[in-house]
């Protein structure tokens, strides 16, 4: 999921106010019917299929916030609209974040392995690293948390007071048992960046997991994003892979920041993408163009994708295709050509009872039109993710089919005999504000 700050949203505070700021504290419950009331109203005017939102609705009816919110969406497409805190929003998408801090996956040999791990993290400080398999947790052996095609490692609620153990195979076959508590911690975005040459060329390899603006910066923007493209810039490359295969969306503002830099000099002040709201509110679309940043000048881009890249992910492959070419090596991605930005600003019900809704509320085209990519972008050549491979390793599948491509002009047969479609992604596991950051 993606989220954006339009200039029209605060051109409307402090206009809007779908109902009074009068909250009566002392009955509780109407305090709460208040508040499914403001849902419903936010929904109504807000919602990007406004248009499916069932008529005369008893809010009674609901016992929790988030089964009227369920009751309301338009369930065929809607994946993503969700109810969190103002707090918590603002947390997530300037990467503070709370737990052990690190992803799984199943590798290509179907065992389970550390998939990527943050700096900060009580995991990143204990040393984990991606590649590392996973055994056991908390004494049992990893084959008694299968759930379904994936897995469920019950590792219980994001505080404090809660502890894991895990024991963990080495890529040099040592196995080791750690204990590590859930924390806050601030996430890195960069998790890999590097420049090698291939033949005669400079290759940029940037691992991308989360478009997330920097805590305090304004304008909206992220000073990993910044440092990554000034190491590509002092590199001098000549080719650049991206790889989003774990990143589930963010912010729009980060997304743009990035697309700025990579596009070509020679497209500066063309269309980015237009953005649409529902018809009630059709005055408020607008179009985004270029503003070249930077002196990279790439021909081409090359993305590494999967089922868990998403969003705002989605958004840059979309908005750069027009102008560049683009290949996408790995695997199809999630399909969410929709957006969101929180409501609460809007309504004095939910700012003053810390509701902060996330429903969709726009979709984007890029400068050809193409809108509607539910189904995820497809790729143009399959590999399968070891995720044994450490980052940078150039025997993982997905890596070297994006250096036989600049070597070569195709990826060989090899990258897609090591594809496995596993039917599960961490994604999966995740919901609401979690599903865009998903991390243990």
């Amino acid at each position: 999921m993606f989220a954006r700050k339009y200039s029209f949203l605060f051109l409307l505070l402090g206009l809007v106010a779908l109902v009074s700021c009068t909250e009566d504290e002392e009955v509780p419950e109407v305090r709460i019917k208040r508040v499914k009331e403001a849902i419903y109203a936010s929904m109504n005017e807000w919602y990007f299929w406004n248009d499916f939102i069932p008529t005369g609705v008893n809010v009674q009816q609901y016992s929790s916030y988030e089964g009227l919110l369920r009751g309301l969406v338009y369930s065929q497409l809607d994946r993503w609209s969700y109810i969190t805190t103002p707090s918590e929003f603002n947390r997530a998408f300037t990467g503070q974040q709370a737990g052990h801090g690190f992803g799984i996956g199943i590798g290509t040999d179907d065992n389970l392995y550390v998939s990527f791990v943050y700096e900060a993290s009580p995991a990143g400080k204990d040393g984990w690293q991606r590649g590392w398999e996973v055994i056991a947790v908390n004494g049992r052996p990893i084959s008694t948390y299968r759930s379904g095609n994936g897995y469920n490692l019950q590792l219980g609620p994001n505080t404090s007071d809660i502890q894991n153990t895990f024991t963990l195979r080495l890529p040099d076959g040592s196995e080791t048992t750690r204990t590590i508590g859930k924390s806050d911690y601030q996430t890195n975005s960069v998790l890999h960046r590097e420049v090698f040459k291939v033949d005669d060329k400079r290759v940029g390899y940037w691992v991308y997991n989360s478009f997330r603006a920097s805590p305090g910066v304004t304008p909206t923007k992220s000073t990993e994003v910044e440092q990554a493209l000034n190491y590509f810039e002092e590199g001098q490359i000549k080719e650049l892979i991206i790889d989003l295969r774990y990143n589930g969306g963010g912010s729009v503002n980060v997304a743009e920041q990035i697309m700025n830099a990579l596009i070509p000099s020679v497209h500066d002040g063309k269309l980015m993408y237009t953005n649409a709201l529902n018809s009630d509110k059709s005055n408020f679309n607008e179009t985004y163009e270029f503003k070249k940043t930077g002196n990279l000048e790439l021909d081409r881009l090359i993305f590494i994708t999967s089922r868990g890249s998403a969003s705002a992910s989605e958004l840059i492959i979309n908005c750069l295709e027009p102008y560049m070419e683009t290949v996408i090596i790995g695997e199809n991605t999630y399909g969410k050509p929709v957006g969101s930005f929180p409501l609460s600003r809007y309504n004095n019900t939910l700012a003053a009872n810390d509701v902060e809704l996330v429903p969709v509320t726009f979709a984007i085209a890029n400068a050809n039109g193409k809108a509607e990519y539910y189904d995820g972008f497809p790729v143009d050549f399959l590999a399968g993710d070891d995720i044994s491979k450490n980052w940078g390793d150039q025997n993982d599948p997905r890596l070297r089919a994006a250096v036989n491509y600049i070597q070569f002009g195709t990826v060989g047969p090899q990258a897609r005999q090591t594809y496995k479609d596993h039917g599960w992604a961490m994604i999966d596991n995740f919901s609401g504000l979690l599903k865009e950051f998903p991390a243990y």
